[in-house]
């Protein structure tokens, strides 16, 4: 079988799969033969994601919801792959100045988001199935006014080698970015945002930043990859190196 034909009869749900990354896995799913779903709580972001990927379904859900999660996933049936992309912009603040509902309403989407998001699909992921979250370089990188970001990004990699454990055989992975050009950093006014760039990769040994279709390409791997479970793959130009 080809590579443009290795998912071929597959089931993939990107939650988080109507910008940037997510869109962009479900670009490259699509493109690999899947049978693509992509879920975002936006009514526009998903017609223009289905829009952009004929022939795939596009689903409307609040992920923070975990009822609404579980009717998702009741009524999609049998998969055979979970991606997980969905995520509000960082949280950045220095502790004295953190708002505490804040760091908590970042956790509720980007972490227990996930953890409903396993639990209402593990049990519809066909075998030989994956489950890929996403996980960030804040993690074994943080930097001044990251606590929150860098604590989610652990506690991402600690559940992803929890559920391979218990999910088996199953296989969990996560994908850990660096920076990545992105709509996640659209909030950001346009010359901070290409002076982030700018640093981002003066600071990489590969002298660029990533682009979506870099990531997407990881997702991929794990998708198709049988050998790989409880793994972290870090695509950040060996900035962590740095």
């Amino acid at each position: 079988m080809s590579l443009d034909e290795r998912l071929t009869g597959e089931r993939v749900v990107v939650l988080g799969g109507t910008s940037g990354i997510g869109l962009a896995v479900a670009s490259a799913a699509a493109g690999a033969g899947a049978a693509v779903t992509v879920v975002s709580s936006r009514k526009g972001n998903v017609d223009g994601a289905v829009e952009h990927l004929p022939g795939a379904d596009g689903r409307i859900a609040d992920l923070t919801d975990a009822a609404q999660v579980r009717d998702l996933f009741d009524v999609l049936g049998d998969i055979d792959h979970l991606v997980y992309t969905a995520g509000d912009p960082l949280l950045l603040a220095p502790v004295a100045d953190l708002d505490l509902d804040a760091a908590r309403d970042f956790f509720t989407l980007r972490y227990f988001g996930a953890l409903s998001a396993v639990q209402a699909a593990a049990p519809r992921i066909r075998a030989g199935g994956s489950i890929t979250l996403t996980t960030g370089t804040a993690g074994p990188r943080p930097v001044p006014g990251s606590s929150v970001t860098s604590s989610l990004c652990g506690a991402l990699e600690g559940l992803t080698r929890a559920l391979a454990v218990e999910l088996a055989p199953i296989r969990v992975n996560a994908v850990m970015p660096g920076v990545v050009r992105s709509n996640l950093w659209n909030p950001l006014p346009g010359d901070v945002r290409e002076q982030l760039y700018s640093d981002a990769a003066a600071g990489s040994p590969l002298r660029r930043i990533g682009e979506v279709d870099d990531i997407a390409a990881a997702y991929l791997f794990y998708m198709t990859q049988p050998h790989a479970t409880g793994a972290v793959l870090v695509l950040d130009g060996g900035a962590v190196l740095a």
